[in-house]
């Protein structure tokens, strides 16, 4: 016992050390009733067109089949928060993508953390993900005690709030676990209530169909349904709102010690009608290293048609 806590206790200095303000772990072990839910949400078309939901299914509820040996999975947040509001009269930028792409920036603090553990425990494996394989990151999270998913399915953590990018290394070293985070929602139904186009169909519970983060991102076809297009309120990539009214946020958000999430400030103050003439070139300059380019230049202009069509329509 004194080893697999001695070896948690490494884990979490040096994972401390290179920036991660949130370090947790828990055994690899199969995810069963993640697994029940996972399958409901399913069956139910709630992944709408992201087919990659439907693979590599084993892999995701069970880090084994990820890694033949495994022992453990390690947990890791980032705070992305930056205390400033979006503007009412712009079009709105999901905070996450302010500024640098995080898969670059969390991407490099792993490699570090990785590197740096092939050091201290040769002779073990160390695989990272940081939303870039089939694993459930806000699951393993709650279980290693970084935080509870809450009724809006982000990760919520009772000291400073969701503004979280996670990731995770699973391992073939055996660690000592941590407990797991209970849910704290109570009653509170704000980002229920809050969302525009009634996404979070009930609690712990999203249809992606319905999402303006996926209408806006993932969502690849050439229009946006009229019945959700006209409540985009100037969201012209990802949404904030079911974050922004969550009382954990108000009452624990805490600012980023990374400069790199700070925002591009020709991002923050985006006119629809100059980002509407933004030539494919001039896109692809101003989002360079930006989550915005997920959504690609065709993606992006037509979520600002969308946006124009509800404005003129409700005059």
């Amino acid at each position: 016992m004194g080893n697999k806590r001695d070896a948690t206790g490494t884990i979490k200095s040096l994972a401390k050390e290179l920036g991660f303000d949130m370090v947790g772990v828990s055994a690899a072990e199969r995810l069963n009733d993640a697994s029940l839910r996972l399958s409901e949400w399913l069956s139910r078309g709630y992944q709408s067109t992201m087919e990659w939901m439907n693979r590599n299914v084993e892999k995701r509820i069970d880090p084994r089949s990820a890694m033949e040996g495994a022992q453990s999975v390690i947990s890791l947040a980032k705070n992305y928060y930056v205390p400033i509001d979006h503007g009412m009269e712009h079009l709105k930028i999901s905070r996450y993508a302010w500024g640098e792409d995080y898969h670059f920036v969390i991407g490099k603090m792993l490699e570090g953390l990785v590197a740096k553990l092939n050091e201290r425990f040769q002779g073990n494996r160390f695989v990272y993900y940081c939303d870039t394989g089939p694993v459930m990151e806000k699951v393993w999270a709650q279980r290693s005690g970084i935080g509870w998913i809450g009724k809006n399915t982000n990760l919520i953590n009772s000291r400073t709030g969701s503004w979280l990018f996670l990731s995770e290394v699973i391992t073939d070293l055996e660690c000592e676990g941590d407990l797991p985070e209970t849910d704290h929602c109570g009653t509170c139904r704000a980002c229920i209530d809050a969302c525009p186009t009634e996404a979070i169909v009930e609690p712990y519970v999203l249809d992606s169909g319905r999402c303006i983060s996926y209408l806006t991102i993932e969502n690849k076809d050439h229009a946006i349904p009229a019945e959700y297009a006209s409540r985009l309120d100037n969201w012209v990539f990802g949404c904030d709102i079911c974050q922004d009214v969550c009382p954990w946020n108000a009452k624990f958000q805490t600012p980023t010690n990374e400069a790199a999430f700070h925002p591009r400030e020709e991002n923050l103050n985006l006119d629809c009608r100059e980002a509407h003439l933004m030539t494919r070139e001039e896109f692809s300059k101003r989002f360079r290293r930006s989550p915005v380019k997920r959504s690609r230049y065709d993606g992006f202009v037509r979520n600002i048609i969308a946006i124009r069509n509800s404005v003129n329509s409700s005059k």
